[in-house]
């Protein structure tokens, strides 16, 4: 996919498109240092990232003012969402606990103006951001995932994960500790992947 059949499927802006492309020389500049992204993705990153992250945007709830992204690595999904909903009101935070790439978020931030709120931290060392959505993706299996979600998801929250082609088995496993609505849609970048929301969700009384 090219950045212009990306702009094309995403309809996005020009100035936006610009940002994002800033965004990949500094990731493509970064990466010969610090392991942000598999390289192989980087042969086909408007779709494998861009697009991955982007598909995101609409399913955001128009009410959702606060976004949290776990484990934020290289900006995706929540730096290209900050970028792309530029103006519209939401704060997204993007947490990280590697040092590296928190810095890289940082510059990244700096360079696209995104207005992203970076924190180097773990999750559960936070303070409570109460976020409306969070989302995440190729950080933990769900199970694992749901731990981290909790630390900073508002009580009416509601949670949109990019998963791989395993995802009915992890959700599988996190039924079992943890109660929730689910709902699953096809991703426009990974045949095999599913965008995973997750609302009502509340952990299973093992007592």
């Amino acid at each position: 996919m090219t950045a212009a059949e990306f702009q094309a499927t995403c309809r996005v802006a020009d100035e936006a498109l610009q940002r994002l492309q800033a965004h990949l020389a500094l990731l493509r500049k970064w990466q010969r240092a610090v392991s942000l992204v598999g390289v192989a993705t980087l042969k086909d990153p408007w779709r494998r990232h861009y697009l991955d992250s982007a598909q995101l945007l609409p399913l955001l709830p128009s009410a959702a003012k606060v976004v949290c992204d776990i484990g934020s690595g290289a900006g995706f999904p929540s730096l290209v969402l900050a970028i792309l909903d530029h103006g519209g009101g939401r704060k997204y935070h993007l947490v990280e606990s590697s040092e590296r790439k928190c810095a890289f978020l940082r510059e990244a931030n700096r360079i696209t103006g995104a207005g992203a709120i970076i924190h180097h931290s773990r999750v559960e060392k936070l303070p409570r951001i109460f976020a409306d959505v969070v989302v995440a993706r190729a950080v933990a299996p769900l199970e694992k995932l749901m731990d981290l979600a909790i630390f900073v998801l508002s009580d009416h929250g509601q949670c949109l994960f990019l998963k791989g082609k395993a995802w009915r088995g992890e959700l599988t496993e996190a039924r079992k500790r943890w109660i929730m609505k689910e709902s699953s849609l096809d991703s426009l970048s990974d045949p095999t992947g599913t965008i995973l929301r997750l609302e009502a969700i509340s952990r299973r009384d093992h007592r």
